[in-house]
């Protein structure tokens, strides 16, 4: 089974009726696709008052990757406001119970940075993050070769079934040791999830001084060729996992929604019990 959706709701324009209010993007979202990617909760843990929104905003069919907190996974950037992390993990494992006992948690996504190496100080961290998330489906995305290198790959890929983790393979640029090739192994056989994060090399590496790279990393729009290639190696996986998430990443130039609909029009896909979808005046109704 395939679900495929995007990572966040808020800058999909091309799916929004004209003068969709930011606080409706997520309900006019979920007419469209099954799943989200909460990229939010990665810059802040979030409030329950905001999960208890977006679960009321949503059908009963929907469900939600949860981007673990970046002090959980090493991305600090500036202060992270707990005394330890046993505090921060307790917050965070808090902050989505609404989510859980919804029964709308599709995963909490683990997604470590381009300096986390195959370590065996790191491999023991894993242990602890997930010893902490043990009560969650949890997806482990790395950003560091080594972890697939020849000598270490099916090392890695027996220890994340050992451990319960959920592959999350990526197609993303190919730029040296801060990048991962799309590895089309499943280590759970309830779930896989794929993102697809778009094929920037340049920006990938950060090339301009001063140029706000991050805007423009995720810069790509898939061709129907790629697309196709993608459904074919994705289609694979179906083989190992009863279900496997596809997230398009590809949005800073507004490609991830219309490469997500062209991608499930390839895979002749569509989904029942989504959210009402409210029409435009001028839309082409033969699009969808």
């Amino acid at each position: 089974m395939l679900e495929v959706g995007l990572t966040g709701w808020g800058d999909h324009d091309s799916i929004y009726p004209e003068g969709t209010r930011q606080t409706d993007k997520l309900q006019a979202y979920s007419a469209h696709f099954p799943i989200v990617e909460v990229d939010s909760a990665f810059y802040a843990v979030q409030p329950l008052k905001n999960y208890h929104k977006w679960i009321k905003d949503t059908p009963d069919r929907f469900s939600f990757i949860v981007k673990a907190y970046q002090g959980m996974t090493g991305h600090e950037r500036g202060e992270i406001p707990f005394a330890d992390h046993e505090e921060m993990f307790k917050a965070y494992v808090e902050s989505i119970k609404p989510v859980v006992e919804a029964g709308k948690l599709s995963m909490v996504l683990c997604q470590f940075p381009p300096w986390f190496d195959c370590t065996k100080e790191n491999v023991a961290y894993l242990r602890y993050v997930r010893e902490k998330l043990t009560d969650f489906p949890c997806a482990l995305e790395f950003r560091h070769q080594s972890w697939f290198a020849s000598e270490f790959k099916e090392k890695t890929l027996t220890f994340m079934k050992e451990e319960e983790w959920i592959h999350s393979v990526c197609d993303e640029p190919q730029s040296g040791e801060g990048s991962v090739p799309m590895v089309l192994e499943t280590t759970h056989a309830d779930k896989t999830l794929v993102r697809l994060h778009g094929r920037n090399v340049e920006a990938w590496r950060k090339p301009v001084k001063g140029e706000n790279w991050r805007r423009v990393r995720y810069l790509y729009d898939y061709s129907q060729h790629e697309l196709k290639e993608l459904l074919e190696k994705i289609n694979k996986l179906q083989n190992g996992s009863k279900k496997v998430c596809v997230v398009f990443n590809n949005n800073s130039g507004g490609h991830a929604a219309g490469n997500a609909k062209t991608f499930l029009k390839m895979a002749g896909v569509s989904y029942e019990g989504l959210a009402p979808r409210q029409i435009s005046l001028f839309e082409n109704h033969s699009e969808e």
